[in-house]
Order: structure tokens, then C-alpha cells, then sequence
């Protein structure tokens, strides 16, 4: 079944424009075909076509699908994008179909890529979305200094930063993670730096282990939002 965003009025969806292009021209749908059509807010319904172009698109909502996510969980990764971002492109990818609820991209010390295309990563996230049948479409932040993003006074039941340094860290299967919302930074291929780890522990981060082996930036990504996810059911 294709799924589409859409705005969601009362028992009618209005597809995006762009999903109208895709819908009417890439996959020739035409009045009475049956689709799927989320608002990216937690609505997900079944509906069928009732008018459609390349600009705009009507549906008659027919069934509500009601999302299975669990929406007292919030995952929220904070990761150093990689130097070759089709690396960083692919764990987003995986990690929303796991059920990403949030992400940011930080600029550390060692960072070797600082810019992203944001267009780009939210068609990726979008599309992850559509392809997991998931309800929400997870928030994308703008790229961030680490200092910056780290001295933020958000509130997060969880605060977690991993790192490679010969420390005192917790596995992950220590912390409670149901029913939260878990906050977790993830850090560049050259690793965070000693004083950005202090800086996040003086921040009330507790510093944690991703296991005994050095993992890939977009490893220890995925890793860490399937783990997770795993501990929270």
C-alpha cells in the first residue's frame, strides 16, 4: 500500500504538492484507488481518491489505522555527521524505521564534515517514514555547535554521551528507558574530545558504553537507537 503526507481535515486528506506529483505521475494513481495518508503527527488513515493532478490531490478517508508507536517513548540522537555522509544518510534511514523520534547534528572539535543539506535529510526521513508505516515524522534539527547544544537546559529523563576513553561508563541495560524521553550524543570519527566529555558530565550526562568493541560513528548510532528501543519494551 503507498503512503502519502497529507493535511488531514476532518474526513479528507489534501496530499503535499510534491506527493501529488509523485502519486499522479510517477505511480499513475486515479480516482478510486485506495492509499494511505499520514499528517507526520500521529493520524494515519486508509482512504480512497476522489479528485487528482499533478498539483493536488483529494482523498475520502474510509479507515483509521491507528499507529502502534509507542508515544511515551522519545528518542532523541545527537551525532557528528560523517566526512562521506551516505554513511550518516543510511543510519538515519534504519535508526527512523526503528523509531527515531528526534535528531541533531553537532559540530565538535574533531568534526570533519560541518554541513549538512537539510532538503536532503528530511526526504530521507520522510521516506523512512512512509516505508515503515510509522505516523510521526521525526524532527529535524539544524546542525549545532557541541558547546552550544550541550549547555541546553531541555529536560530528557535520560542524558547519555558515549565516548572511547578508558572511564568509568554504564551499559546501556542499567537505565530505565520506559516510558521516557532519552537523549543520547553520539560523536565524530576522531571521537569527542576529553574536555567535551567533561563538559557534558558537568552537564549531567552520564557517560555510557556501546560495548567492548570501537564502533563506526553511524554504527554506534544505530546501535545505541535499537538498543534503546529494545530496553524500552
Amino acid at each position: 500500500m503507498n503512503v502519502f503526507i497529507a493535511n488531514i481535515i476532518d474526513k479528507h486528506a489534501f496530499l503535499r504538492e510534491d506527493e501529488c506529483w509523485h502519486c499522479y505521475k510517477v505511480l499513475r494513481k486515479k480516482i478510486g484507488d485506495e492509499i494511505v495518508v499520514i499528517d507526520g503527527y500521529g493520524k494515519i488513515f486508509s482512504g480512497t481518491i476522489n479528485f487528482i493532478n499533478e498539483k493536488k490531490c483529494e482523498v475520502e478517508l474510509i479507515k483509521d489505522l491507528k499507529s502502534n508507536e509507542l508515544n511515551n517513548l522519545h528518542i532523541h540522537l545527537a551525532i557528528a555527521p560523517t566526512k562521506q555522509i551516505d554513511r550518516i544518510e543510511w543510519m538515519l534511514e534504519k535508526a527512523v524505521e526503528i523509531g527515531l523520534n528526534e535528531i541533531t547534528f553537532l559540530k565538535c572539535k574533531n568534526s570533519e564534515r560541518v554541513n549538512i543539506k537539510p532538503d536532503r535529510i528530511q526526504k530521507i526521513i520522510e521516506s523512512a517514514v512512509k516505508q515503515s508505516l510509522r505516523a510521526f515524522i521525526p524532527k529535524l534539527n539544524n546542525l549545532v555547535d557541541f558547546e552550544d547544544f550541550i549547555k541546553m537546559n531541555e529536560n530528557f529523563d535520560n542524558k547519555l554521551i558515549a565516548h572511547c576513553f578508558d572511564a568509568n561508563k554504564n551499559a546501556l541495560k542499567l537505565f530505565d528507558f520506559k516510558n521516557t524521553k532519552t537523549l543520547i550524543c553520539i560523536g565524530p570519527e576522531g571521537d569527542f574530545t576529553e574536555n567535551e566529555v567533561n563538559l557534558a558530565i558537568k552537564n549531567n550526562y552520564k557517560a555510557i558504553s556501546l560495548g567492548n568493541t570501537r564502533l563506526r560513528t553511524e554504527t554506534a548510532g544505530l546501535y545505541a537507537v535499537q538498543a534503546i528501543k529494545i530496553l524500552s519494551e
